[in-house]
């Protein structure tokens, strides 16, 4: 039995260590559950994503329990069907998406996972760019996946939906280095209805910026959608011609839709100025798939969370090399 302390890292750990036993077999005791935050232990979203998972490897877990601090994690096969999971509150379905998201090597039929709670709520990716950049970038690497939404759920109600798809998946080995030359860029805006013309400000707000910076718009979608709750959201899509990158704000009560453009417009100019073929937070999403296919990718900066993941994809055997002479920081396995 594996032992991994829980407490070097959030959410992020804990999910990355349940989807590596699944995926390796290795039966896994994470401790001290999110023990850095004011508030330590499971909360809703990481409860439903053991139990996903657990349900979708036929694992036997202890510890399923709001606030545990402490889940043991023995994995079985994983294997095909259709499960359905309420997280209860507007916690991300993104995020429990991406606990089961490496099954997907192991399945021997198709697996579809729905999840009702938040699909645009804060400290993590809307479903937007879950699914116009994460998808994409994991199906380079040979992942055969696919998400549906269902309805919009934004804080504090939730009350959205979403399904995913996926199919016994062979990954090859994927070289990232260089992200070649910017082809243009996506506007995803979404918001309840009641904040149509958010939506529609949002977007105006975000194209402008992007082409006053010299970025050609590929494309501009402005969604207004039934949901439990006020809010809106906005995905920006960087095209390259070798990867994407995706960067995204959330709208609150008293902020400017033009604000909330600016707030996803500033950090994908940045990117578009430094280097490295995916950003950061992608990148540490990426890593369970670059350990399990090989290969390179580059990233602008090297931050705690990379070097955190990469010591956990250590603890079971995956050795990814950290190259830091260049302009970016290339990760090899």
């Amino acid at each position: 039995m594996l032992k991994i302390d829980g407490s070097a890292g959030g959410g992020q750990l804990l999910r990355t260590a349940l989807s590596l036993s699944a995926v390796t077999e290795q039966p896994v005791t994470v401790t001290n559950i999110r023990g850095a935050r004011p508030e330590p232990g499971l909360k809703p979203q990481h409860l439903t994503a053991v139990e996903v998972l657990g349900a979708a490897c036929d694992a036997t877990v202890d510890g399923v329990t709001a606030g545990s601090e402490e889940v043991v994690f023995r994995p079985g096969e994983p294997s095909s069907g259709d499960l359905q999971f309420d997280i209860g509150t507007a916690g991300s379905i993104s995020l429990v998406f991406d606990t089961v998201l490496p099954v997907a090597v192991a399945l021997d039929g198709q697996l579809s996972v729905t999840v009702s709670g938040g699909t645009a709520v804060k400290w993590a990716p809307p479903l937007s760019t879950y699914r116009q950049v994460k998808l994409p970038v994991c199906r380079q690497f040979g992942l055969a996946g696919a998400v549906e939404r269902h309805r919009s759920g934004f804080y504090p109600a939730g009350g959205g939906k979403a399904t995913l798809h996926l199919w016994p998946s062979t990954l090859s080995s994927l070289s990232l280095e260089e992200r070649g030359r910017l082809q243009g860029a996506r506007v995803y805006s979404r918001a309840s209805d009641d904040l149509n013309d958010v939506a529609k400000r949002q977007a105006t707000a975000a194209r402008r910026a992007l082409e006053d910076a010299g970025i050609d718009l590929i494309e501009q979608r402005v969604t207004a959608t039934n949901a439990a709750s006020t809010g809106s959201s906005v995905t920006i899509g960087l095209y390259f011609e070798r990867t994407r990158a995706g960067f995204d704000a959330l709208g609150e009560p008293g902020k400017r839709a033009r604000r909330v453009a600016k707030d996803a417009v500033e950090p994908a100019l940045a990117f578009t100025e430094g280097r490295g073929s995916v950003d950061r937070h992608l990148a540490d999403q990426l890593l369970v798939f670059l350990a399990l296919a090989g290969g390179t990718v580059s990233v602008p900066t090297y931050t705690d969370h990379i070097e955190t993941s990469l010591a956990l994809l250590g603890r079971f055997g995956f050795d990814i090399a950290v190259d830091e002479t260049g302009r970016a920081v290339k990760l090899t396995a």
